[in-house]
């Protein structure tokens, strides 16, 4: 025997209707602070790289208070100074700096200038794992300036 009220029943579809969309409106919530997350998590391994290229632009280079200026930069944990800071003679062009000997006299028919490149590095886990993208990313910056 079919209740013939059952049929035309509209009670308790709104609440079928959020529990199908609920959990796929979560996921992209959780998934949207997460790719939030690690793009600011770049920017503050950024911002360290640019704040080691700043120091030594001000102080010179000095490899160990550079490193320092790279980590204390953010308060952002994790984020260390690999490769250590380096200074090198280079020739700059539209796109990079080409390392040369001290001496050197560039294309341009000027010295090479002294260059220092300071780097930051962090690893950003990611809040849940993700089908076919990896649970870690490997976050590396380097910013150079000329000193000299």
């Amino acid at each position: 025997m079919v209740c013939k009220g059952f049929a035309g029943a509209q009670g308790g579809v709104a609440a079928i209707e959020f529990a199908i969309t609920g959990g796929l409106l979560a996921l992209l919530v959780v998934a949207g602070a997460d790719i939030s997350m690690g793009f600011y998590s770049y920017m503050q391994v950024q911002n360290s790289a640019q704040a080691g290229a700043q120091y030594a632009a001000v102080h010179g280079f000095n490899s160990s208070s550079i490193s320092t200026a790279v980590t204390n930069a953010t308060s952002t944990p994790g984020i260390s100074s690999t490769p250590a800071p380096a200074q090198f003679c280079g020739c700059p062009s539209q796109t990079a700096v080409t390392p040369v000997a001290c001496n050197a006299t560039c294309a341009d028919g000027m010295n090479a200038g002294t260059y220092v490149s300071a780097s930051a590095v962090r690893d950003y886990s990611t809040l849940i794992s993700y089908p076919m993208f990896p649970a870690t990313y490997h976050q590396t910056s380097t910013s150079t300036v000329r000193i000299q």
